[in-house]
């Protein structure tokens, strides 16, 4: 007799309405005035893709937790092998064409492997930190996890796929959290790649400086940690310019516009520009559905992918786009609420894990969306048209929902 009791009826509720609710969002981008089939029907392979990762849910559902621990290695082993093979003979698509970020088979586009890799990391991270006693109190003791995530994380960024690079990071600093990191240490870590970024205003930069050197002081880590840190900030300084130039020209433009979106109007800021128009036109209640005039006219770009939030906005209003948030949020304090109650320090770890990727994801979609983010092509969870990102969307699901069973002592509760 099958139990019919689920482990975690809010999780399981809110991934539904976030899905069903993304899916009517999809089918909404597809309606224009001079509608493109594939975009058109773009909402019945989302509609197929859930059902996959409805199954795929429930696949995962049915494994313990030890067996995900002792998976770790070997999947994210053979995740990094599926990324090499994607780097060598993956392609890209859109405004990406140049990445290698799909793989593809006898001219068959196979999905994005890195999406299901986020998963394989996050595992095989959490592994490596629940095998400690304590959490990391040096640099030096970071270097095992570092690695975990350094690997994919490069070959990502060779594709590349600078969203998705920009992910693994913050689900590699979520999860130190996590595991007991003190913030000093983590905000340490993170300097060399603040100093990247602030390297293009020599005043920015220098102000940097000053508070890196004083948290050092007051920090006192290892000489040895202390000199690498600064030596590494200022190599990031003198680095970033030769960085740039490693950028593709679309890339570089995304930046470029981020600080400027007047500055190429017509080109790489035209995104940003219509996504704002879009959501600041829709008031409090929204255009109404299926009648947002910028994605009708299809002045809005990826509507259905990376700018579906900007439908939510000109359609819904402040009102449907306050319940997406809503959505959102009760998912992470749901996901944070499984992480606390996990039974061990792997369990708790993973689910906080997954749930810092949908968190990272959700903060630079809809940041880029308003412009207070780069352009990254970052999709938005359980929102945007994709099978891989979704497929993945539910297979975190399904681990969570193992998690939280073993973790509230309903590890039965799943059972045949």
């Amino acid at each position: 007799m099958i139990r019919r009791t689920l482990a975690d009826r809010p999780l399981v509720v809110l991934a539904l309405l976030l899905t069903m609710f993304g899916i009517a969002i999809v089918y909404s981008a597809g309606q224009t005035d001079a509608p493109v089939a594939y975009i058109a029907r773009a909402w019945q392979r989302q509609l197929g893709w859930f059902a996959v990762g409805l199954g795929a849910a429930w696949f995962a559902s049915r494994g313990s937790v030890r067996l995900l621990e002792w998976l770790a290695w070997p999947t994210y082993l053979a995740g990094i092998a599926v990324l090499m093979v994607t780097l060598a003979i993956g392609t890209g698509a859109g405004t990406a064409a140049s990445q290698k970020g799909w793989l593809t088979i006898a001219g068959v586009r196979l999905g994005q492997p890195s999406e299901l890799v986020k998963i394989l990391v996050v595992m095989m991270l959490a592994r490596v930190l629940a095998s400690r006693k304590d959490a990391p109190k040096s640099i030096v003791e970071l270097w095992r996890p570092a690695l975990v995530v350094f690997v994919p994380w490069l070959l990502i960024m060779l594709q590349p796929d600078l969203g998705t690079g920009i992910v693994f990071i913050g689900i590699f600093f979520c999860m130190l959290f996590w595991s007991g990191v003190s913030w000093p240490l983590l905000l340490l870590l993170a300097s060399p790649g603040v100093s990247l970024v602030l390297a293009f205003s020599t005043g920015l930069w220098g102000a940097w400086f000053i508070v890196l050197i004083a948290l050092v002081v007051w920090y006192r880590p290892y000489l040895v940690e202390g000199v690498a840190v600064v030596v590494a900030n200022v190599g990031a300084g003198v680095l970033a310019p030769l960085l740039w130039e490693r950028l593709h020209p679309y890339q570089q433009r995304r930046l470029l516009v981020f600080l400027d979106p007047q500055s190429d109007p017509r080109a790489s800021g035209y995104h940003v520009i219509q996504s704002q128009v879009a959501i600041g036109s829709g008031g409090w209640l929204g255009k109404g559905y299926l009648d947002g005039t910028q994605k009708r006219l299809a002045f809005l770009p990826a509507q259905h992918t990376d700018f579906i939030f900007s439908v939510v906005g000109e359609e819904l209003g402040f009102v449907g786009v306050s319940m997406a948030l809503a959505l959102f949020l009760l998912l992470f304090l749901r996901v944070v609420r499984v992480a606390q109650r996990a039974n061990d320090t792997f369990s708790s770890l993973v689910a906080f894990g997954l749930g810092a990727s949908w968190f990272v994801h959700v903060l630079v979609n809809i940041g880029m969306t308003l412009n207070l983010m780069p352009i990254t092509g970052i999709p938005l969870p359980f929102f945007s048209y994709g099978g891989s990102f979704l497929l993945s969307c539910w297979i975190a699901v399904g681990i969570l929902l193992r998690i939280s069973a073993e973790g509230r002592g309903r590890a039965d509760s799943l059972a045949i």
